[in-house]
C-alpha cells in the first residue's frame, strides 16, 4: 500500500549504452526502504537495449526515448520536465545510469534535507572499493550563515554550494523557480552551474548517510586527463563564470582560481598533451565567442518539448 502521507519522490535516470548497469540501478531503486513513487527513465538514443531493459523493470518505470543524445544535461532536462509535468512530485532523485543506490540512500537523504531545511540535497558518492569519490566532492558553503551552518549539522550534515547529478535530490517547487539544467552544455559542468543557481538563493546539505555507488570504470579525479572531452570543461566553465548568473561575483573570482589550478594539473597529467591543448584552444575559442542555446531551443522537436518549454525558464542566462 502506498504512504500518502509521505512526499512524493520521483527519480530521475539518464540511461545510455549501459543496460548492464541500468539493471542494477532500477533494482536498487525498487528496493529502497523508501522507494521512489516513480521512475523517470531517459534513455539518450542509447543503441543497445537499454529501453527494453527499463521497459521490463515494472510499472513503476516512465521511460522516455529520446532520439539524439543530449548529453547529461539535456537528459536531466527532459527527464525533469517530464517528471515535473506527469507524476506531480514533491521531490526529484537525480542519477546515471552507473548510479547505484544503497537501501536506505533515499530515506535518509530526504530526511537530512527535511531537517536541515535544504532545497537541494547531495549523497556520500562511494566507488566499488567504498572509498569516497574524488569525482563527486561537495563544495562546502564558502560564506555560510552561522544558523544554516548549525542546522545543516545538526541533521548529520554539512551546508553545501554545489553537488553533483550523482545522487542529487531536489524540491520540485526549486526547479519550477530556478528552470531546468541547460541542454547546451551537454557533459561537464552542468551539474556545478544546475546545483550553485537552485542553491544561489537556497539551502543544499550534504548527507553522508546517504550512500551511493559510482561504479565508473576508474576511481579518478576531475583533474584526470579528459582528452578531447577537456574541451566542454574548459567552454562549459567559461559560459557559465560569463553568462550563468549562479554564482555571484566573489565567488566566480573563488572557483574560477580553483579551475586554473585544475586545469594546470590537468595538463601535467596528461598522457597525450597535443590532444588536451587543442581541446583547450576550441574550448576557450567557444566559451568567450559563443552563448549557451535556451534548454528549450536544443531539445526542441523531441517528445519532451512541450514540458520543456513549460517549465523552462530561461534560467542562468
Amino acid at each position: 500500500m502506498t504512504d500518502t502521507t509521505r512526499p512524493r519522490t520521483v527519480a530521475v535516470v539518464v540511461a545510455f549504452n549501459r543496460r548492464d548497469l541500468l539493471i542494477e540501478v532500477l533494482q536498487a531503486l525498487h528496493d529502497q526502504t523508501e522507494p521512489p513513487a516513480s521512475i523517470v527513465v531517459v534513455d539518450n538514443a542509447s543503441t543497445d537495449d537499454s529501453s527494453a531493459v527499463a521497459l521490463a523493470a515494472g510499472p513503476l518505470v516512465d521511460l522516455v526515448r529520446l532520439e539524439r543524445n543530449t548529453g547529461g544535461a539535456g537528459g536531466f532536462a527532459a527527464g525533469l520536465a517530464h517528471a515535473l509535468e506527469r507524476h506531480d512530485p514533491h521531490w526529484l532523485w537525480l542519477m546515471d545510469d552507473d548510479t547505484v543506490p544503497t537501501a536506505t540512500a533515499l530515506e535518509r537523504l530526504r530526511a537530512t534535507a527535511e531537517e536541515a531545511g535544504a532545497s537541494v540535497a547531495g549523497s556520500r558518492v562511494v566507488w566499488t572499493d567504498g572509498s569516497d569519490h574524488p569525482m563527486n566532492t561537495p563544495r562546502r558553503k564558502p560564506f555560510v550563515g552561522r544558523e544554516e551552518r548549525e542546522r545543516a549539522e545538526s541533521a548529520g550534515g554539512m551546508a553545501i554550494r554545489s553537488t553533483s547529478f550523482v545522487s542529487m535530490l531536489v524540491r520540485a517547487d526549486a526547479v519550477r523557480r530556478a528552470g531546468l539544467p541547460l541542454a547546451d552544455y551537454f557533459i561537464w559542468n552542468d551539474d556545478f552551474e544546475y546545483s550553485t543557481r537552485l542553491l544561489r538563493d537556497g539551502r543544499g546539505v550534504f548527507a553522508p548517510a546517504s550512500v551511493v555507488v559510482h561504479k565508473t570504470r576508474v576511481l579518478g579525479a576531475t583533474d584526470a586527463d579528459p582528452g578531447a572531452r577537456f574541451y566542454y570543461e574548459v567552454r562549459n566553465k567559461l559560459w557559465m563564470l560569463r553568462r550563468s548568473r549562479s554564482l555571484r561575483r566573489r565567488e566566480k573570482l573563488l572557483y574560477g582560481a580553483s579551475s586554473v589550478r585544475r586545469w594546470v594539473r590537468t595538463a601535467m597529467r596528461s598522457a597525450d598533451r597535443g590532444v588536451l591543448d587543442d581541446a583547450f584552444r576550441r574550448g576557450w575559442r567557444d566559451g568567450w565567442r559563443t552563448d549557451p542555446r535556451p534548454t528549450a531551443d536544443v531539445l526542441a522537436g523531441l517528445p519532451v518539448a512541450t514540458a520543456v518549454a513549460r517549465v523552462d525558464v530561461g534560467a542562468g542566462r
